[in-house]
């Protein structure tokens, strides 16, 4: 099973900038996409069914052109989950989940605190009920992956000037706290199990060039349960498609 991610930024943009023309080319079998920023009803789907994604899942916020979540599937899941059962975050559209027999897939897009100190202050309330959320999900729904941004760098590696970002949201020493708790929590960054190296970025600014100087943050992730390490067999980011401000990242599953 191959499972991507991606942050679209918006995805009526990133259809008119070739996304489904990619996403026939990369032929995941599941596609979770972040910040969606539409209506079902100002989504034209068609080039999306033309490519074998018969089954497509929306969970839009209450916010026209604001968040969102989705998921693609060529195969129809057993089970499907709008929200995370809690009104102030299923408001914003931030999850939706897809079981199938061997493992469920969940599309999460975690707030941004950039913003103010009253979003950095929503956003540290939903990693303390999002921990929560996941740590009895995960007893409930067995070989789990959480794919999404996540708009955090985990570690300096993740982030191209740590010490210049030291205070900025998203590199916080107590969101990468949270991120190492999470990860020590029988949890797997699965581009990290692979590849240890510097440089690997999922999200540029527009300014000042940083994509083409690679200047960028890896805030976007697939996250598999623990139970799943043995099914674990690739990894990657494609830095390559630019149909957003940020890029897809996947992983590939054998069961």
């Amino acid at each position: 099973m191959k499972i991507i991610t991606y942050n679209v930024n918006g995805i009526r943009s990133a259809l008119g900038k070739g996304l489904a023309d990619y996403l026939q080319k990369v032929n995941a079998d599941v596609v979770c996409l972040q910040e969606t920023k539409a209506q079902p009803d100002q989504i034209d789907d068609t080039l999306l069914k033309v490519i074998g994604y018969n089954h497509i899942y929306w969970h839009s916020a209450v916010k026209k052109g604001y968040s969102g979540v989705a998921i693609l599937c060529k195969q129809k899941p057993e089970n499907v989950v709008i929200g995370c059962g809690n009104e102030l975050y299923d408001n914003e559209g931030r999850v939706i989940r897809v079981d199938f027999k061997d493992c469920s897939v969940m599309s999460v897009y975690m707030p941004s605190g950039s913003s103010g100190e009253d979003r950095q202050g929503f956003k540290m309330s939903w990693l303390e009920y999002f921990y929560g959320y996941i740590s009895r999900l995960k007893h409930e729904v067995p070989n789990l992956v959480i794919c999404g941004d996540y708009n955090i760098c985990h570690r300096a590696i993740d982030i191209h000037d740590p010490k210049g970002n030291a205070k900025s949201s998203g590199f916080l020493p107590e969101e990468r706290d949270w991120m190492e708790m999470y990860f020590n929590d029988g949890w797997i960054d699965g581009f990290r199990f692979f590849n240890s190296h510097p440089h690997h970025y999922t999200w540029w600014t527009f300014r000042a060039g940083a994509r083409e100087k690679n200047k960028g943050w890896r805030i976007d992730y697939c996250v598999l349960h623990e139970s799943l390490k043995s099914n674990l067999k690739a990894s990657w980011i494609d830095a390559q498609a630019k149909h957003s401000d940020h890029c897809p990242t996947g992983i590939e599953l054998k069961f």
